[in-house]
């Protein structure tokens, strides 16, 4: 087993738990005050890690302008996202509209992959991509 295979099952377990939260609080807050309390506790989060990562001596976090820009593109599409997945849900959608949203964007990330890092084509790949965007095809009806 791949050693970052068990990190991708923690991180698939939590971005499903974030869009139950999210659907569960949408009802109760404003979409932009949702967000950044969202992104606020995320930024706190990520700063205890930081903190106890320099006290246990792991401290292993480069820092280069060019990591610190894509950096911040990442923070506007987290950010972004999160206020629309807000409005998503303030607006009726069902929880269950989720999967089919990010397998499009599972979608996007394959093709990407393949096209600007040279990530090899494989059956499983296309077949995902083309899973996926037949989900949102069906999603719509």
């Amino acid at each position: 087993m791949a050693s970052w295979l068990w990190l991708a099952g923690l991180a698939a377990a939590l971005y499903g738990a974030h869009q139950v939260f999210t659907k569960l609080a949408s009802g109760h807050i404003g979409s932009g005050v949702g967000g950044l309390v969202v992104e606020t506790t995320a930024a706190a989060t990520i700063l205890v890690w930081l903190i106890y990562s320099k006290l246990a001596g792991t401290w292993v976090q480069p820092v280069s302008l060019r990591g610190a820009g894509w950096s911040v593109a990442t923070g506007l599409c987290v950010g972004t996202g999160t206020v629309v997945f807000f409005m998503l849900f303030q607006r009726g959608a069902p929880l269950s509209a989720v999967p089919a949203i990010l397998a499009v964007g599972a979608a996007l990330m394959a093709i990407v992959g393949m096209l600007l890092f040279r990530e090899p084509l494989s059956l499983s790949r296309a077949t995902g991509v083309v899973l996926s965007l037949v989900g949102l095809y069906l999603l719509r009806k």
